[in-house]
């Protein structure tokens, strides 16, 4: 099944805010299989596209983008970004795509795969790539997320698998094929020439403040806030507080270095 979620405009903008955008080495890694299977850089599409993060890293390689997502909250957030002319943003689904057959050179989701209809998107996917069009599944694998700050890493680590602990009644199935790495999707691509980046690994420092927000960013946490808001938001204050107190600062804008392990599906539709 596909999933509707993030389509509030309240999560929508905390999204926009606390989202991080994926690093450009892998986006260059996209950029550069591309090359390799010789395709132009025409019409790259975006899926899941949420606040246009990886949109606007593909601009400067594309004559066009297109963003696509089912919220138009979330559309409206992209929207406001200036400086793409080239890009532009629609409200779509990955299951039944508005484009002509064989008209995209690029076909890419970042942290969105896991919420598509896998047989649906895999056949809109195939009728809608150029032959030697290329497709880039891409994501992060949070259960490997690692924080260091003096020698308080493991507690903050601990700390932040508890919330994680906290919020599982609230985690879809969609979450744990994001975790596995998009591993069935990539059984199931019908194109001979597909590879895996298992383990990319990157590393960023961030206050502790757009941590709790990024957290509040997820689509469980958002789950739990429907439920119980009062619980919802005293888990965010208290989180905040045990990650400080565990540093031994006082100030959220205190940074913590947060290291990521991102993966990516490549794929090149057969000419």
């Amino acid at each position: 099944m596909a999933y509707r979620l993030f389509e509030g405009k309240d999560h929508a903008s905390i999204y926009h805010k606390y989202r991080f955008t994926p690093p450009d080495e892998l986006k260059n890694i996209v950029v550069q299989y591309l090359d390799k299977k010789g395709q132009p850089h025409q019409l790259a599409v975006d899926l899941g596209c949420g606040t246009g993060q990886f949109s606007r890293l593909l601009a400067p390689h594309f004559k066009e983008v297109v963003g696509l997502d089912i919220s138009e909250c979330q559309l409206e957030e992209a929207r406001t970004v200036p400086g793409f002319p080239n890009v532009t943003y629609r409200k779509g689904t990955a299951e039944e795509l508005l484009f002509s057959d064989g008209s995209i050179d690029l076909l890419t989701a970042a942290s969105a795969a896991h919420w598509f209809d896998q047989s649906k998107f895999l056949a809109e996917a195939s009728r809608v790539l150029k032959p030697g069009g290329c497709m880039a599944l891409l994501g992060f694998c949070d259960s490997n997320t690692r924080f260091h700050y003096q020698d308080c890493g493991e507690k903050l680590k601990i700390i932040y698998e508890e919330i994680k602990q906290v919020l599982s009644p609230y985690t879809s199935e969609a979450i744990a094929l994001c975790d596995a790495k998009l591993e069935k999707l990539y059984s199931a691509i019908p194109f001979p020439d597909k590879e895996r980046i298992e383990a990319f690994q990157t590393r960023s420092s961030i206050p502790v403040s757009n941590m709790i927000g990024f957290i509040e960013s997820w689509s469980m946490f958002q789950a739990y806030k429907k439920k119980d808001w009062k619980s919802a938001e005293e888990l965010l204050s208290n989180t905040q507080k045990r990650f400080l107190d565990a540093m031994g600062v006082t100030s959220p804008d205190s940074e913590i270095e947060r290291e990521l392990e991102y993966f990516c599906i490549l794929a090149s539709k057969p000419h």
